[in-house]
């Protein structure tokens, strides 16, 4: 059954034209998942606009660094079949621990299976907005912002890295690996997009990335990881633990690209982002929150 957004999407386009000669060539580069002749009927029924809500075409000219608004739609979108929970909400906040294979904001294949829109919906909260993200594959804590007055404060602790994450992980270590409970590493290093472009690869550069990683028990072949991230690259977690000879447990991405398949709910990604810890920049108090979430493939932790 088709899935239409209820409400449309935005985004800004690049500053440079990379060769572009009108819209329709550029949504087709920067979506190639969908297939061509879908944005030319899109485009055709007015589901593509610019912001301010004056028409485009198939044929209307790249304009650099302009807002363009579209609609999305799906086929068939899948149903995930687990519940988020709402942490905290306040006049401003509202923090929520999303579960495994729901992503926090529509995109690809989802549009009203994500945390925001079923936090919308749910507590008629239309102006709700994810003040940052989580993978899909990540369950954990996600940080809302309520207000458009306020969003801008709450958006600034993020882009200045005034938020404390940590998360918890359980990952494969090899038989040979020394590493018992207590042990400690400091990434640090670079990290750019590999292909396909969702991917993402150590090289050698300026650092960008780094992160904190304790272990914290390990059990076998096991092992139960406090990982605290400095920096906010995308997998940046995975790919450290992958660099560290520990890959996460089920990790269909790292060390190597699964091929794609029906979601198989039995076996999330052991990655949770346990805790959130930041200073309110309105009222000036600390703010802690943390989620009764568990790890289910780690043996002293399971429900």
């Amino acid at each position: 059954m088709m899935a239409i957004a209820n409400r449309p999407s935005e985004i800004t386009l690049p500053a440079i034209n990379q060769g572009w000669a009108n819209l329709y060539e550029f949504l087709c580069w920067k979506f190639p998942r969908i297939e061509p002749q879908i944005w030319q009927q899109r485009l055709l029924d007015g589901k593509v606009y610019w912001f301010g809500g004056e028409p485009v075409t198939a044929a209307t000219p790249f304009s650099p660094s302009r807002r363009l608004c579209y609609f999305r739609e799906v086929s068939s979108e899948p149903q995930i079949p687990f519940v988020e929970d709402v942490v905290y909400q306040d006049e401003h906040l509202l923090v929520a621990c999303k579960p495994h294979f729901l992503p926090v904001i529509p995109g690809g294949e989802y549009i009203h299976q994500c945390l925001l829109e079923r936090l919308r919906s749910k507590y008629q909260l239309p102006d709700l907005v994810a003040v940052h993200r989580l993978d899909r594959e990540t369950a954990g804590l996600v940080l809302f912002s309520k207000q458009a007055n306020s969003r801008a404060d709450y958006y600034q602790l993020f882009a200045s890295g005034q938020i404390e994450k940590s998360y918890l992980a359980v990952a494969n270590i090899p038989a040979q690996a020394d590493a018992a409970p207590g042990q400690q590493w400091q990434v640090n290093n670079r990290l750019d997009k590999a292909q396909p472009r969702f991917l993402m690869q150590q090289v050698d550069g300026e650092v960008n990335a780094r992160s904190s990683i304790e272990l914290l028990q390990r059990s076998g072949d096991l092992g139960l990881f406090k990982l605290t991230p400095h920096t906010g690259k995308t997998h940046q977690l995975r790919v450290h633990m992958q660099g560290l000879g520990m890959p996460l447990l089920h990790d269909k991405y790292y060390p190597q690209l699964m091929p794609k398949t029906e979601l198989d709910f039995s076996q999330p990604l052991q990655l949770l982002a346990a805790q959130l810890r930041f200073t309110d920049p309105l009222s000036g108090e600390v703010r802690a929150f943390s989620t009764n979430r568990r790890l289910a493939f780690w043996p002293e932790s399971a429900d």
